[in-house]
């Protein structure tokens, strides 16, 4: 299925949505403004842009990444065509790989995001996972970055669950990640004074033992939870098989902390610009793609009443096109089971649900593969956000209004392509900030005459395409 056919596929999911009220507003409204620069191109978003993380424990239900689990494959390609599922997190230094397949029964059906700080037991990972995987990548279409264990394995161990992960995954597997937030490892599985420099000496042991079993292996990391001048450092002291560099982003946490609110999750956070200008400088100066490999709305498994909701729909929508903005690779979602930031809750037994964060992440998607240009907003406020972007001599504007209130936008460019036969324009919205359920991405029908004055409802994200 190519990306025509996925659109065409998208919008045959959902019913074919009313015009909102006010998608097109009267010319005489002042409003805040949006120029857009069709002519310089910030990035390009790559095919592969959206994935998805999951815990390694994961693997040790060898059902659930599967051929036979077509359902979470069939939502998995409603996502993308061409996304990355990235396996690792706290559980990765609590799995055990067996050269040999189990007859016992899966310990769960489904595992959520981290539980490593108090998880006691251990989980096993074998054979019959890893070629479900393949089936279950082959069904997707998606690639797989892939966590080794690092702080509690050798490297010989290392090396041979490498082996059978690089000759079963094949060209499914973009690359493998040498331990997870090493950067966290002090005072847990480390002494105080560990840092990055320690983290490379052990990174080469690992590195020397699996290039010597796997000679065509790739690498990405360093993978660090927040230290990102450990990235920086990484890209200086690279080798030439590190394909990418990667590093994670919550936006809010813990869980359990009063200030993490959806209010703080909606607002700019200045500190993500400063450090993503950080890390492409790193990305750009070694020639290494950076990614995002894991991160969400909020650490320890996200927030009810935040993480769960269309909010967090909003910020995820917004939050990838800065990413991709800036430059980066892509972004990987974590998730899993019933936590509340999962994008894709359930299970093998009880089914798999669509989170509102998911239409966030699919309203994004429908960015990849094409150029981001400049667009520039003014006299809005900081809750109105908006993108552009060129493909195949189309344009396609995105705002995205995180507010209460409709907001009225007067644009330098014609809104509506004339003579369109298709609905080219998306809308994502729900009832309320705080709904959990009724969160829709739908093909909205569209006036098919010229306007440069377009009104978004409130809580919702749009996306036009205009008229080349």
């Amino acid at each position: 299925m190519n990306r025509r056919e996925f659109l065409a596929a998208l919008a045959a999911s959902t019913a074919l949505a009313a015009l909102p009220r006010a998608l097109v507003a009267a010319a005489d409204v002042q409003s805040p403004s949006l120029e857009i620069d069709a002519g310089s191109v910030q990035a390009t978003v790559p095919e592969n842009f959206t994935g998805l993380s999951y815990e390694s424990a994961q693997l040790a239900n060898p059902a659930f990444f599967s051929g036979s689990n077509t359902q979470l494959i069939e939502l998995f390609r409603s996502l993308s065509m061409a996304g990355l599922l990235r396996l690792g997190g706290g559980t990765s230094e609590f799995t055990d790989w067996s050269a040999l397949d189990s007859s016992a029964p899966a310990p769960f059906d489904s595992f959520g995001p981290d539980t490593s700080k108090t998880v006691k037991t251990s989980f096993t990972i074998t054979p019959l996972a890893i070629r479900n995987l393949r089936a279950f990548l082959d069904a997707t279409g998606w690639q797989l970055l892939y966590g080794l264990k690092a702080a509690r394995n050798t490297p010989e161990a290392a090396a041979a669950e490498a082996e059978f992960v690089q000759q079963t995954i094949g060209p499914r597997l973009l690359a493998f990640q040498i331990g997870n937030e090493p950067d966290a490892w002090r005072n847990r599985y480390r002494p105080a004074t560990w840092g990055f420099q320690d983290y490379w000496v052990l990174w080469q042991q690992f590195h020397a033992a699996i290039v010597q079993r796997v000679p065509q292996a790739r690498f990405a990391g360093p993978d660090v939870s927040n230290h990102l001048d450990w990235v920086v450092q990484f890209a200086a002291e690279h080798h030439d098989d590190v394909v990418l560099l990667t590093g994670h982003y919550y936006a809010e946490g813990p869980a359990s902390s009063p200030t993490a609110t959806m209010d703080r999750l909606l607002s700019p956070n200045p500190k993500l610009a400063s450090d993503l200008s950080e890390v492409m400088q790193a990305a750009r100066s070694s020639g290494i793609p950076y990614r995002m490999s894991e991160g969400n709305s909020c650490w320890d498994g996200g927030k009810p009443g935040v993480s769960d909701t269309l909010s967090s729909a909003l910020w995820a929508g917004d939050m990838m096109l800065q990413f991709a903005q800036a430059g980066c690779a892509g972004v990987n979602l974590h998730g899993g089971g019933n936590g509340f930031y999962t994008p894709i809750a359930g299970s093998v037994k009880d089914g798999f649900t669509r989170r509102p964060e998911f239409y966030g992440m699919q309203f994004a998607e429908l960015f990849a593969g094409s150029n981001l240009v400049r667009a520039t907003l003014t006299g809005a406020t900081d809750r109105l956000v908006a993108y552009a972007a060129t493909k195949d001599d189309n344009l396609r504007v995105a705002l995205i209004n995180k507010g209460t209130d409709e907001v009225t936008v007067s644009l330098n460019k014609s809104v509506f392509r004339k003579n369109s036969k298709t609905p080219e324009n998306w809308l994502l919205t729900g009832p309320s900030l705080e709904s959990t359920q009724d969160v829709t991405l739908q093909p909205v029908a569209a006036d098919r005459h010229a306007s440069n004055v377009v009104s978004v409802p409130p809580h919702s994200a749009a996306i036009w395409r205009l008229q080349p």
